[in-house]
């Protein structure tokens, strides 16, 4: 399998279990009385598998695209110098004559 695909696969499946804890601590905490709701309703499991998949497609979105920009190589060459002042030029006094 290449690797490309393992990354997606990897992430995605990660992506859908932070989605599933996510609706795991919403339950736990009663936000919203959304534990009433899904456990007291007759259409309770619809409502979670679809909060599941709506969570799991963004979170799977955003891990899939952090461990993309992961890979990028570090470029090459000059990382930006110091901040040390510039001494090969120093500030010079210039005489200004004062008109009364």
């Amino acid at each position: 399998m290449p690797k490309l695909i393992r990354l997606y696969i990897v992430n995605v499946a990660i992506g859908f279990g932070l989605s599933v804890l996510f609706l795991g601590m919403l339950l736990a905490m009663d936000v919203a009385g959304l534990r009433h709701l899904i456990f007291e309703s007759s259409m309770g499991l619809v409502a979670a598998i679809m909060m599941i998949v709506m969570n799991g497609v963004v979170f799977a979105g955003v891990q899939f695209g952090i461990a993309v920009m992961r890979l990028a190589e570090d470029p090459e060459g000059p990382k930006g110098g110091t901040r040390a002042p510039d001494v090969s030029r120093r500030m010079m006094p210039v005489k200004i004559s004062a008109k009364d």
